[in-house]
């Protein structure tokens, strides 16, 4: 039996994306995307509620193509409020445009955004933390601080620090799977 970090155990979905997603790093900005805008959509949610409407989300958003999103004008959000498979909250489903058209103007000034987001890092590599328990893990840090910080000076929004710092360890920027987890030392390998 796998030892997983203890939010994995509560469904197969969760085990599945903890297993092979969560921590893993993410360096295509499609995926990157995606990630912003369903770490965005959890607010004040559980990420099960996601996990489960993650294929709404993808169907909905046009496979999260940016370019596509960004030119979604109030019509298309007015459809996106009517549909049942995903948060139907109009500040959360405004600001995955907003940030579509934010996401676009970073890719122009720093060729991506994964470029963007490993300026960030040192040496552009993950942080590799050591928690030996999951109530050791902050919720935030000095760095998504920063990094929020410096996003909603660039026009996102949803972009606060706790949820910065939620999408940095889903994308693997930092690898918070704690040290007894099976993917500690797998996620700690990878760049």
């Amino acid at each position: 039996m796998k030892t997983r970090c203890q939010w994995a155990e509560m469904n197969e979905d969760e085990k599945e994306y903890h297993d092979t997603e969560w921590g893993v790093p993410e360096h295509d900005d499609r995926r990157l995307f995606e990630f912003l805008v369903l770490e965005g959509a959890q607010a004040g949610l559980s990420w099960d509620t996601i996990l489960k409407r993650r294929e709404n989300y993808r169907k909905a958003f046009d496979g999260f193509d940016y370019s596509r999103v960004a030119a979604y004008d109030d019509a298309k959000i007015e459809e996106l409020l009517q549909d049942k498979g995903i948060i139907r909250n109009r500040r959360k489903v405004v600001s995955a445009v907003s940030n579509a058209k934010a996401f676009i103007e970073i890719r122009k000034e720093f060729g991506s955004f994964d470029n963007y987001l490993h300026d960030f890092l040192d040496e552009g590599k993950p942080i590799q933390n050591s928690w030996n328990s999951v109530s050791d893990i902050p919720a935030r840090t000095g760095l998504s601080e920063m990094i929020s910080r410096d996003m909603k000076k660039r026009g996102f929004s949803f972009v606060g620090p706790a949820m910065i710092y939620a999408f940095m360890q889903a994308v693997g920027m930092v690898n918070d799977h704690v040290v007894g987890c099976f993917r500690h030392r797998e996620c700690a390998q990878m760049r």
